[in-house]
């Protein structure tokens, strides 16, 4: 199984990528899954000095022949970060593999998606609006101010996707440790976005073309730190 280290943004010391193979143990992963192919460690850096305690952050993205399971984590240096990813991903994968083994006991049914996700904790993603001395409006973006009415693209990912029921969307969510998940509905054909909903198990939106409907305008804004 491969191991590949990359920065986004930032270079990466050949000390790091050494300490990488030596902390990612490959035996252990295989043991826990082994489908597993290959693992992609990207290395991030925040320069904003608000965020000096969670400045480095590390995503552990592991490729296998079943769903893929990611995992990251920030902290002070790099290292840090490295060590508290590999615990969430390590943690997964015994899920993933306890999960598996209740499924082949006869004796036990194996718990359900949604009791499996409902005790996660909900991570809120909020914005608020200020408004700034010139009169154009300022909108908070995390540690970013957003001038004018955006949009703000701060990362952009593209991922191959197959067709998929909404369990397996919920499993695949649950897998890469975030609250949402986009996926193509198998039954309905239709894109379509699973999330983690306060008080809820899950909500589901559908997403169904209107040819009638017109775009929403708007102009594009300035970024200031």
């Amino acid at each position: 199984m491969d191991i590949v280290v990359k920065g986004r943004k930032t270079e990466v010391p050949e000390r790091f990528r050494k300490h990488v193979a030596e902390k990612l143990k490959l035996e252990k992963i295989q043991k826990l899954d082994g489908k597993a192919i290959s693992l992609d460690v990207e290395v991030s850096k925040e320069h904003n000095p608000r965020l000096a305690d969670r400045s480095d952050r590390v995503e552990i993205t592991l490729h296998s022949r079943g769903p893929v399971i990611r995992a990251e984590a920030a902290a002070s240096d790099p290292y840090a970060a490295l060590d508290a990813a590999t615990s969430k991903l390590e943690a997964q994968l015994r899920k993933l593999a306890d999960k598996r083994h209740m499924a082949r006991r006869g004796g036990r049914t194996a718990i359900s998606v949604a009791e499996y996700t409902a005790p996660l904790a909900t991570l809120s993603a909020e914005a608020s609006a200020e408004g700034a001395a010139d009169g154009v409006p300022t909108t908070k973006a995390g540690p970013l101010d957003v001038q004018g009415e955006g949009p703000l693209v701060v990362r952009e990912k593209t991922h191959a996707a197959s067709p998929m029921t909404l369990d397996q969307a919920l499993y695949a969510m649950e897998l890469v440790g975030h609250d949402f998940y986009l996926f193509v509905d198998s039954e309905r054909h239709q894109p379509s976005v699973v999330y983690r909903r306060h008080g809820y198990d899950y909500g589901v939106i559908y997403l169904k073309e209107d040819p009638e409907a017109e775009p929403p305008t708007g102009a594009g804004g300035a970024l200031r730190r």
